[in-house]
C-alpha cells in the first residue's frame, strides 16, 4: 500500500504562488522565496522554486511545464467560497455545479495556470 502524503508545485515565484494559496485556503504558510509549506489538513502543499529543482537534479525542469495540475480541496461551503473568490478577484474557471455522482465543484486558477477544484459532497 502506498500512502499519498501531498503535492509540491514547482515555480519561478515561491512567494507570489505561496501568498495566494495562504489566502485562498485561509492556511498558515512557512518559508521564503526558495521553499514554502502550507498547513492543509490532510495532505502536504509545498511550493518549491524552478531553479532550487534545477540545483538538485540538472535539467530536471526540461520539458516541465506549468499549470499543468488540477489540485481539489474539500470545503464546506462552495457557494460561500466562489462568493468570497469573486471578492477576491481570483479568475474563475467554473461556477458551482452540482453533479450526479455527489458532489458540487467550483474551479479557479492559481498565478500560475493551475486548476483549483474546491467542492463538497452533497447529499
Amino acid at each position: 500500500m502506498r500512502k499519498f502524503t501531498g503535492i509540491c508545485l514547482i515555480t519561478r515565484d515561491v512567494l507570489r504562488l505561496s501568498t495566494f494559496y495562504r489566502d485562498v485556503l485561509e492556511v498558515e504558510m512557512q518559508g521564503d522565496q526558495v521553499h514554502a509549506e502550507l498547513l492543509t489538513e490532510g495532505a502536504g502543499l509545498a511550493i518549491f522554486t524552478e531553479d532550487g529543482m534545477e540545483q538538485m537534479a540538472p535539467h530536471s525542469m526540461q520539458g516541465a511545464g506549468h499549470g499543468g495540475f488540477t489540485i481539489g480541496f474539500q470545503v464546506e461551503d462552495v457557494d460561500r467560497e466562489y462568493e468570497r473568490l469573486l471578492k477576491m478577484g481570483v479568475p474563475i474557471v467554473k461556477p458551482p455545479a452540482t453533479y450526479p455522482w455527489g458532489s458540487r465543484s467550483a474551479w479557479f486558477r492559481d498565478p500560475d495556470g493551475n486548476i483549483v477544484d474546491f467542492y463538497q459532497i452533497v447529499k
